[in-house]
């Protein structure tokens, strides 16, 4: 496993303390006998279901057999002991190994550095004369080692008398696996359990006091007060200073700061071990104060990283060779959690009515300022009617004037017509931005014209439109503000300087969401579902009139996945939401050729192969992202290096090893990632390149659909990727012959709006290929407002039918590309963006109940997918499934009973 930038992972994730109160600290009644509740401190017990009050919940037997029994019942029916308690307690039973038992796995509740006391009532049954020990063991288990045990305590038992077995333990760091379990009593001997604590009587208060909340640093040393103890280099060599630079350089705080010199990689700097100090699924904030020193760099990025094999590590790197990192403090700590916002409540909202003043000109330009020293005045002649984005939402609406803003002596490309709106922008509502645009004659090629917002002093991109012409063309986008400003305003700008620029219907209303979710829910009904008809035959069925039927779809076929890393698979709460919630995966970094070979020749496919296990295991089908990625930034150092003919040569060694070793795994690739906005490989190899990747990486693997993929296709804020240029790059690929299958949009959009984004899929799906949304995000502060961007878009994809399939890039906090972009937090806490996901899934399932007809029929419709029909006959209940695949017909299902 690779060492891991902080940003992206600060924790494995541990469930929130609240939450586990409920299963752990129950805190149930003590036993009245002397003999087993007076030893039994229950404060803060760690096991699950102590006392089998719930059966066998959350404990199994080693390789033996167990069930439940009630006091009253005894063992076998016979009263074990009249001072036993009046719960229910195990046996164990089918020994034929002294070390078969019962166990329960408490790795997620047990804390580093913590005391735990252990009391457990026990008891034996069977073929025994005399008495046989009862041991209480620990099972621990770390992946690449063997497995160790530790004893805990052992008491001597004999028949017809419960008795305690206790002790002690206390672990420095906690394993990978960590299983408590009792065992001991001969061969053929019942293992009886009365009930199990394990507590950590230090910690009675709360589990947070214990793990490092408020101002628990877990660096030693972290301001070096003592010298370099607990501080090494990491390939290279650290110093302690208490100045630098004939004194120019001295502690920010404190007496000291330490240096990492004599670095001569990235990756070389200042490290400290914290194995055993930090635990598993638990969320970290770290701080560091940091300088560098040295090599005439002024400006260097400095990351903390940790090493997440054993031993753990935390370092601090980054600054090129050469140049010298100072540190002056490390602070990590238990993550504090920020309560989530309520959902902003807005008064008022008034969808749909434009806040822009004398938007018809009919008061000349009242209202209206030039922005810098050009000129506006009226003119006539622009179109009547609302840009059609715009009409989408607001349906029916009065004639535009026709008149239009005229504005000339344009020095600059920011100069324009400008408006200040600061008092009519309310938080958290989502602004469409709509205009008829267009540019005066003395033009040098293709025109951006662009509405802006500037909100204090920041610019914000409200839509933007590639002029060429002398037409009028739409503009159209969107905004959101969730801080409160103290200055907006909009501004139209972005010919040259001495182009004209005019500007007609300029409209800035709030959009009605909900409205519009409205609409695709039956546009989603009209292309997602299908008539079907249950067709019952065989015995009996004849007389099936009137008989109870119910019909529950297991799975909606429409695909929607999500982004993983190596990382996340070692996370149980993860995979178990990724398995239980999508059904295909794309690994964020892992396929990427900087990641499958970072130096020539050096080729690491371990972690791709791990994770393509993982989602062959679970029917999970893949998208290969990406083969080549055209992005100068994004391209190795020792593939820049090579000649043409040697990068030709690993060019074609890439295609070979990715797609020959994974042939049929992934059912997709993006074969040239982001050709819209990079041109490494077509500027190096020339312009063929392009198709010659697509065609060579068919020919390798036929059966995979080749997918160009780029971003700020939907959401109108830039002319590079607008929808028109993605279509003229795709009629040219294929012009070359490549065999391009499908169209990517990768999604990342703020401030989505339905018709907008519908405007583009409508355009895109003239070519007539799969078009998937492939690494969809959207991003607030609120996770409410969050949670609804995220429905506009699902909806929009779901209820679009060029659409066949959606990738969200993550969903669980500290492994996402974007800040509060997550559905789930960092300790495992689905949030509220997570449940409107949820319930839309939801929402797409079909269910139906009725009785079958007198033609032994049953009627109803349905989204496409996995379904499971019940049918209520007089003797028995009959269980049968079916898949509804796509159809424009009614699709019967013939029922054998």
């Amino acid at each position: 496993m690779k060492g891991l930038p902080i940003c992206c992972f600060i924790s494995r994730q541990h469930k929130h303390p609240s939450k586990r109160s409920e299963e752990t600290m129950e805190n149930p009644q003590l036993m009245s006998n002397s003999g087993c509740s007076e030893n039994l401190n229950q404060a803060a017990n760690i096991i699950v279901n102590h006392d089998f009050s719930n059966g066998l919940h959350s404990w199994h037997t080693n390789c033996c057999n167990g069930f439940v029994v009630s006091a009253e019942c005894g063992d076998r029916g016979k009263p074990l002991s009249s001072l036993r308690s009046s719960g229910n307690y195990a046996v164990v039973t089918n020994r034929t190994k002294c070390w078969q038992g019962l166990e329960q796995d408490i790795t997620s509740r047990v804390l580093p550095g913590s005391t735990y006391s252990v009391s457990a009532c026990v008891g034996v049954s069977g073929p025994l004369s005399g008495s046989t020990d009862v041991l209480a063991t620990l099972k621990l288990e770390n992946h690449g080692s063997a497995t160790s045990y530790m004893l805990i305590g052992k008491t001597s038992v004999s028949k017809e008398k419960w008795e305690i077995v206790e002790g002690t333990f206390s672990l420095l760091a906690v394993p990978e696996r960590l299983v408590f379990y009792l065992e001991g009593p001969s061969p053929g001997v019942e293992l009886l359990i009365d009930s199990v604590v394990i507590s950590c009587p230090s910690s009675s208060e709360s589990e947070s006091a214990s793990i490092g909340a408020g101002d628990d640093n877990i660096i030693i040393n972290p301001k070096f007060e003592d010298g370099l103890n607990n501080w090494s280099g990491r390939g290279c060599k650290v110093a302690l200073h208490d100045s630098m630079a004939d004194g120019k350089i001295v502690p920010q705080s404190g007496k000291a700061f330490a240096s990492a010199t004599e670095r001569t990689q990235n990756w070389n700097g200042i490290q400290q071990e914290i194995t055993g100090r930090v635990q598993r699924k638990l969320a970290y904030s770290v701080a560091a104060v940091v300088r560098i020193f040295g090599n005439n760099v002024t400006a260097a990025t400095v990351q903390a990283t940790l090493w997440v094999q054993t031993p753990v590590v935390i370092y601090l790197e980054g600054p090129p060779p050469g140049t010298d990192l100072l540190v002056n403090s490390l602070v990590v700590k238990h993550a504090e959690k920020t309560p989530p916002s309520p959902a902003p409540v807005i008064e008022n909202p008034d969808f749909g009515v434009n806040i822009i003043t004398n938007s018809q000109l009919d008061d000349s330009t009242n209202g209206w300022f030039p922005l810098g020293n050009c000129n506006l005045s009226v003119g006539s002649g622009s179109p009547h009617i609302l840009p059609p984005m715009a009409r989408a939402s607001l349906g029916v609406h009065e004639p535009l004037s026709g008149r239009y803003i005229h504005v000339k002596n344009r020095t600059q490309t920011w100069m324009g017509p400008a408006q200040m709106i600061t008092d009519k922008v309310k938080l958290f509502l989502t602004f469409q931005v709509s205009a008829w645009v267009r540019i005066g004659s003395g033009a040098n090629g293709p025109q951006n014209v662009n509405v802006a917002l500037g909100v204090d002093n920041q610019w914000v991109n409200g839509g933007q439109v590639e002029i060429n012409d002398d037409r009028w063309h739409e503009i159209g986008g969107s905004f959101r503000i969730e801080k409160q400003p103290s200055k907006v305003m909009v501004y139209i700008q972005g010919p040259g300087a001495g182009v004209d620029l005019m500007v007609a219907g300029v409209q800035i209303f709030p959009v009605n969401r909900e409205a519009r979710f409205k609409y695709l829910r039956h546009q989603a009904d009209k292309i997602r579902k299908r008539d079907i008809v249950l067709k019952f035959s065989g015995a009996g069925s004849s007389s099936l009139s009137g008989t109870n039927v119910k019909v529950v779809q297991t799975q909606n076929s429409f695909p929607i996945g999500s982004c993983m890393s190596r990382t996340n698979i070692d996370n149980e709460d993860f995979i178990n939401f990724f398995v239980k919630n999508f059904n295909w995966a794309v690994f964020g970094n892992e396929l990427k050729w900087y990641w499958t070979e970072p130096q020539q020749g050096n080729l690491n496919y371990k972690d791709a192969d791990d994770m393509v296990a993982l989602c062959q295991k679970h029917n999970i089908e893949t998208r290969g992202h990406c083969i080549f990625w055209e992005v100068q930034a994004t391209v190795q150092q020792w593939i820049q290096a090579l000649n043409k003919d040697d990068l030709m040569k690993a060019v074609q060694n890439r295609l070979t090893d990715l797609l020959t070793r994974y042939k049929g795994k992934f059912k997709h690739y993006d074969v040239n990632n982001e050709m819209l906005h990079g041109s490494y490989y077509q500027d190096r190899l020339g312009k063929d390149i392009r198709a010659n990747m697509f065609k060579t990486a068919n020919q390798l693997d036929p059966s995979a659909t080749l997918f160009v993929n780029d971003y700020h296709i939907e959401d109108g804020c830039d002319t590079r990727s607008c929808p028109e240029r993605y279509i003229e790059h795709i009629l040219d690929l294929q012009e070359q012959g490549a065999p391009v299958g499908g169209i990517g949009i990768q999604g990342h959009i703020d401030n989505p709006v339905g018709p907008v984004v519908c405007t583009a899929l409508d355009k895109l799906g003239i070519l007539g290929l799969p078009i998937w949304f492939t690494e969809l995000d959207v991003s607030s502060i609120n996770e409410h407002v969050r949670g609804e961007d995220l429905e506009v878009m699902l909806r929009e994809a779901f209820a679009h039918p060029a659409v066949e399939g959606v990738m969200l890039w993550g969903f669980w906090e500290l492994f996402m590309s974007r800040d509060n972009a997550h559905l789930v937090n960092a300790e495992g806490d689905v949030n509220e963006t997570g449940k409107r996901f949820l319930a839309l899934k939801h929402e797409w399932l079909s269910h139906a109940r009725g009785q079958v007809d007198v033609q032994g029929q049953f009627n109803f419709q349905g989204f496409h997918g996995k379904y499971a029909v019940e049918i209520d006959t007089p003797s028995k209940k009959i269980v049968k499934t079916f898949v509804v695949d796509k159809g424009d017909t009614p699709l019967v299902v013939p029922v054998e009973l």
